[in-house]
């Protein structure tokens, strides 16, 4: 899958690590709807591969992440090729959203409307000083349609969440990272670097019960918390009869490193 896209770069990072780089630098890395079918293709086929046991996304140079859909592709386009081209960017970033990895995003430079979101979707958001975000599309006559007004809220709450979203004003990484919205802010170029240390650290554990971890979490957050502690449980159980827990158990008492399969 690694050889064959025209906008997207795909590469193994580190063991277990995949990155994904969105490879529109000259267009401050939006994506036109080419861009959108790679990425929904490359997060399915991730999602499903067993070696895979997290991913770094980012945008190729120092100026964006992303900043979007391409306006110059929408310029002219009728309401309904407009809708028809949205559902792909909805499958794209639903795609990311429901990786069974964890996804890192790593933010140099702008993260504006669909790329803010595209950001969203991911598990984890690791921004570099300079970077910076905004859902702009108010400005536009638009309002944000790739999970913004529902996504940004569950991060830095709905107040905030409604700041942004209705000024589309933007917003710079240390504020970012002090409303919740990025974990950590780390120095100008170094973003992707942090990141990929993060997502070794992350696939160094049981790949099972990280994925289990990430179910519970999303899907307990839109649970009332009774049904999110079942579902906690749920996940929980599903970890039980694994080979990777009595490798986990056998490394403590042995006292090495697991050395865990998926399994």
């Amino acid at each position: 899958m690694h050889d064959d896209y025209r906008n997207l770069l795909v590469d193994q990072c580190a063991p277990h690590v995949t990155g994904v780089t969105i490879n529109r630098p000259e267009v401050l890395n939006a994506f036109n709807t080419a861009t959108a079918e790679e990425l929904l293709r490359a997060f399915t086929e991730l999602s499903e591969e067993h070696e895979v046991r997290a991913v770094v996304i980012r945008g190729a140079g120092d100026r964006a992440f992303s900043t979007g859909a391409d306006l110059k592709e929408r310029a002219g386009m009728t309401d309904t090729a407009w809708q028809a081209q949205h559902r792909v960017f909805e499958d794209a970033f639903r795609a990311v959203l429901e990786c069974r990895s964890p996804v890192i995003a790593a933010v140099e430079g702008f993260a504006f409307a669909g790329g803010l979101e595209l950001a969203l979707s991911c598990d984890i958001i690791v921004a570099a000083e300079g970077a910076s975000f905004a859902q702009p599309e108010v400005t536009r006559g638009i309002m944000p349609g790739g999970g913004g007004t529902q996504l940004l809220p569950r991060l830095m709450g709905r107040g905030r969440a409604k700041e942004l979203i209705f000024s589309g004003r933007r917003i710079d990484a240390a504020t970012a990272e002090r409303w919740g919205l990025v974990t950590r802010v780390v120095p100008n170029g170094r973003a992707r670097e942090e990141a990929v240390k993060l997502a070794e650290e992350i696939a160094a554990n049981g790949p099972i019960a990280v994925r289990q971890a990430k179910r519970a979490i999303n899907r307990g957050l839109d649970s009332p918390l009774y049904f999110g502690l079942i579902l906690e449980l749920d996940a929980y159980a599903a970890c039980v009869p694994t080979d990777d827990r009595h490798e986990g158990i056998r490394a403590f008492n042995e006292r090495r490193p697991p050395r865990f399969e998926g399994r």
